[in-house]
């Protein structure tokens, strides 16, 4: 799972910025799942910045967001993001060496009648994804 929030951070406040960004990251970065993040700022937007962290999986990172550590340190940053969606499947990954062994490769778990179907509803047994 892949979170991506991005910010809108006045000129002045960008050291105060990267340093809270750094500590956001070091909280989640000492949570069971995580698997790396980034601070990143726009190369023709010097406002616009990008935290993003890397999950094993959807559980991890909301477990992740329920810890102390990160709920003192790291949320009062992320609530700051811009509204927008953060939580992002992974559907494929590639490095240096090429695709990793075991990732995903295209297929989703998002079920596809996930909009409609809501927290403690029945689905059906078998619901194929909205990407077979």
């Amino acid at each position: 799972m892949l979170a991506v929030t991005r910010y809108r951070v006045v000129g002045p406040d960008a050291a105060g910025f990267q340093q809270r960004a750094r500590e956001a990251l070091a909280a989640l970065a000492g949570q069971p799942g995580w698997r790396g993040g980034c601070i990143g700022r726009a190369t023709d937007d010097p406002e616009l910045w990008v935290i993003t962290s890397d999950w094993a999986d959807v559980g991890s990172y909301r477990r992740a967001l329920a810890a102390y550590e990160v709920r003192l340190r790291a949320v009062p940053l992320l609530a700051l993001a811009l509204d927008e969606p953060t939580a992002f499947e992974v559907l494929g990954r590639v490095d240096a060496a090429g695709p990793a062994p075991g990732e995903p490769r295209g297929r989703s778990d998002r079920a596809a009648d996930a909009a409609t179907v809501a927290v403690g509803e029945a689905a059906g047994p078998a619901v194929p994804s909205d990407l077979d």
